[in-house]
């Protein structure tokens, strides 16, 4: 793993993994950034396996999550503004880990991502190893069915979830749109939150912003014409975890 540890850190610092660019805001704003990476399955993440779809399995959650508690032992890190954030693979994991591993993240924002167990018990997680179905935007569930999902991934877990934002474009031919609906789906259940309302033409001309409740818990955004993937808009996912 990479740690980008800004010259100016902040008393008791923010630490954001993350799979995008985040230095230059890191030395702004005194937040600890981790970059990980994998080889394994055409470097993308395991959020398929068993061991990956439950807390403390074994697999990349659990080694993911360690890099971050190691990070906040090391550099003394504020438990509470803990973050993660993804694109694509890292998408799905942004939304598995904060299914797995609520008790460490308070926030996530992913980038053209699927729901949290979408690819349970296919045999990859890549373009090339998984099971299409999935990406292709036909695993759609009921509300419940989500819910109960999430939950067995931490069963003892009581808990609050870490507040989600997640993005799609309609034009993504690689993980496709459905997919949106199916991660709001899943975390408007979690939240026990519904539909408030579209802002449209943000945070830019031809997004629309998906409110659900007060906005606290859980915000979607739907980029009209946008393919694989929706570029990272990273001033928008600081605010979202109140780094400002």
């Amino acid at each position: 793993m990479y740690i980008n540890v800004p010259a100016k850190l902040a008393t008791k610092p923010a630490v954001i993994l993350a799979q995008t660019k985040y230095n230059t805001l890191s030395e702004q704003y005194g937040f600890i950034t981790i970059f990980p990476s994998t080889t394994n399955d055409f470097n993308c993440w395991d959020v398929a396996s068993a061991k990956s779809l439950i807390h403390e399995g074994g697999g990349d959650t659990q080694g993911l999550s360690n890099m971050v508690k190691y990070t906040i032992q090391k550099y003394g890190a504020d438990t509470s503004k803990i973050f993660v954030t993804g694109t694509s693979s890292g998408g799905m994991m942004t939304n598995v880990l904060a299914a797995t591993y609520p008790d460490l993240y308070a926030a996530g924002s992913a980038y053209s991502g699927v729901a949290a167990g979408c690819l349970a018990g296919s045999p990859g997680a890549s373009p090339i190893s998984a099971d299409p179905t999935c990406a292709n935007g036909n695993v759609r569930k009921t509300q419940e069915e989500w819910v109960a999902q999430v939950k067995a991934m931490y069963p003892e877990w009581t808990g609050s979830y870490p507040r989600m934002q997640t993005w799609h474009g309609t034009a993504d031919n690689l993980v496709f749109y459905p997919n949106l609906a199916e991660q709001i789906k899943e975390w408007s259940g979690i939240y026990g939150v519904t539909f408030s309302k579209n802002n449209t033409n943000t945070p830019q001309s031809a997004y629309t912003q998906i409110v659900y409740g007060d906005g606290t818990k859980l915000v979607a955004y739907s980029a009209q014409g946008v393919g694989h993937t929706v570029p990272v808009h990273e001033t928008v996912d600081l605010a979202w975890f109140g780094i400002q």
